[in-house]
């Protein structure tokens, strides 16, 4: 039970990646496993560059929850080596698992940035960001790794995958608050004609509080919204599914873990509860569909994710299937592997940036912080615009754009309308991280 209860926890703090929040647990016997690949083409005399990826590999989430990132990134740099580098040197890559604790994790910082000295961090997935204030201090920039809890909303020379408005002074957010946008519920209440959403959680602190900021900006929005909390050590799908069929809804939102949500899903096929959109998030955005939900055919088939970066099925873009050509041999593909792919990307661009004066440390900072060259950041389309300002006060409305695909058993994942143009101007509601 309490692997249960851990997961469902952590699943919570995935969820918040759209707006962002977090958790942790141990540091396993996995080190550090990376041998320079000694084939790859270096410029004489050329001395590597070396960057460091922390991922929560084996979290109590499980082997795979955390992993995609890494992979991505990974792959692009193993690419860019085939083909000469950076200025004819290579990328050494220095993985290093933190288990998904927070001593785990400062064991990896200190191991990657003190004695290994990285150029930067990069594409980091951490269930526990505990070293995130040591990174800072040593002034390592930190490039688009996943925002699962506030650390990149916290701290100056971190840059999220998603880009930060906050001042970044220590504090996260606003005075200890941060800010999310509303443009996923506008876009399904604008686009796709939604006017009645559930919000299914568990009777547990981080699930229901979770809840809450769905249920807000649902309101906010102007939809008629239906709470379902289920117990979570016996939880009666069926009843909730049964319920938020019998009052229509016609989205499903969820604060529920991984197994909640295969549950729920199966509930809502038994009953035949019918929604326009089963609405998940990026973490979930994968080839995994189908064996994650195989008992429910119907409402795996009304899957939906939304998220800011492009579907990694788009293939038709030259990015995207640059990605896949590099990634053909993955068991699997997700949207954090593209999103790790894209941060990858990132820091070779900062680093070119720096070849002829010294790939330090600051001068790649300085290249992200100044917004790569005074425009927004977008991998070759990869990405949404991103960007970085410190804002002295928050925001109260901000035009928002949103990629957004659904699930299609004959498709896979099917892009709905291009995420450039998915655009909203919508308000800001505070969360406390």
């Amino acid at each position: 039970m309490r692997r249960r209860f851990r997961a469902a926890e952590c699943a919570v703090a995935g969820l918040l990646l759209l707006l962002s929040t977090a958790c942790g647990s141990r540091l396993p016997e996995s080190d550090f496993e990376n041998r320079p690949d000694d084939n790859a083409p270096t410029r004489a005399g050329g001395e590597p560059i070396r960057v460091g990826i922390i991922t929560s590999a084996t979290s109590p989430v499980g082997g795979d929850a955390f992993t995609g990132p890494r992979d991505g990134a990974k792959a692009y740099f193993e690419r860019l080596n085939a083909s000469g580098g950076i200025d004819g040197r290579r990328v050494e890559v220095r993985t290093c698992d933190d288990g998904g604790s927070g001593v785990g994790n400062n064991e990896c910082v200190h191991k990657l940035v003190d004695e290994e000295k990285v150029v930067a961090l990069v594409a980091g997935a951490s269930l526990d960001y505990a070293g995130a204030s040591r990174v800072s201090r040593a002034r390592v920039p930190d490039i688009g790794g996943q925002p699962i809890g506030p650390a990149y909303d916290t701290y100056p020379h971190l840059y999220s995958i998603y880009g930060s408005l906050a001042p970044r002074n220590g504090k996260p957010g606003w005075d200890g608050k941060l800010y999310g946008g509303t443009e996923v519920y506008r876009y399904f209440k604008r686009e796709q004609g939604a006017r009645t959403a559930a919000v299914v959680s568990y009777n547990q602190p981080a699930s229901a509080a979770y809840a809450r900021l769905i249920t807000r900006g649902l309101e906010a929005e102007g939809y008629e919204v239906v709470t379902e909390q289920v117990d979570f050590s016996l939880p009666n799908f069926r009843a909730a599914a049964a319920d938020l069929k019998e009052q229509g809804a016609d989205l499903v939102f969820d604060a529920i873990d991984s197994y909640g949500n295969a549950q729920l899903c199966k509930a809502m096929d038994d009953v035949g509860a019918e929604v326009l959109a089963k609405v998940t998030n990026v973490q979930n955005w994968s080839s995994t569909v189908r064996e994650d939900y195989k008992d429910s055919p119907r409402c795996r088939n009304a899957l939906w994710a939304t998220g800011s970066s492009r579907n990694y099925e788009d293939t038709d873009h030259e990015a995207v299937r640059e990605f896949r050509d590099a990634t053909k041999d993955l068991k699997t593909h997700s949207q954090w592997q593209l999103e790790g792919w894209a941060a990858a990307m990132w820091f070779t661009d900062a680093a070119e940036s720096c070849a002829q004066t010294g790939i330090t440390r600051a001068c790649v900072d300085r290249f992200v912080a100044e917004g790569s060259g005074g425009k927004s950041y977008t991998a070759d389309g990869l990405l949404l615009p991103v960007t970085y300002e410190r804002l002295s006060e928050p925001p109260k409305t901000r035009r928002t754009c949103v990629s957004v695909a659904r699930w299609e058993d004959n498709e896979a994942w099917v892009s709905q309308g291009d995420m450039n143009s998915n655009c909203f101007d919508v308000p800001q509601l505070a969360y406390e991280p």
